[in-house]
């Protein structure tokens, strides 16, 4: 019987030590679980702008491959779509660089929107494409 009070005796004075680590245990885990939240949130924006961008720039490589489009159309295109629907890329800039007579190059650049300040990411993407033209067999 003695021995059974000095057990409960002690558990009861585990107890008491142990009074509030429930709080600092939750403290700590929720700071862990709202990073890992930020985390997927900032990585799916990342991956959606990145997405918008090369929709754009595919975009523009369409307008701008098609026969008879005007020199400008590609980029004026691409802008166009970024205009509608960029809203997660900021300050994105097109440019046709690097295109040819036989070849269209689209690069939209821009930056993501974040949820850290101070985070700047970045990112390019482009569409490359045939330009269409008559020629006899």
């Amino acid at each position: 019987m003695r021995t059974q009070v000095r057990n409960r005796r002690r558990a009861f004075a585990w107890r008491r030590e142990d009074r509030g680590f429930a709080s600092v245990e939750f403290a700590v885990l929720a700071l862990v679980v709202l990073g890992l939240v930020f985390t997927c949130i900032q990585v799916g924006l990342y991956f959606h702008a990145r997405k918008v961008a090369q929709s754009a720039a595919r975009q523009g490589a369409e307008a701008g491959r098609a026969f008879g489009s005007r020199e400008g159309d590609d980029v004026a295109q691409a802008q166009a779509f970024l205009d509608r629907f960029g809203d997660s890329v900021r300050g994105a800039s097109v440019s046709s660089a690097g295109s040819t007579a036989q070849e269209i190059r689209i690069t939209v650049r821009g930056s993501v929107a974040t949820l850290v300040p101070g985070l700047e990411l970045h990112i390019t993407q482009h569409a490359d494409a045939p330009i269409e033209r008559w020629t006899n067999p």
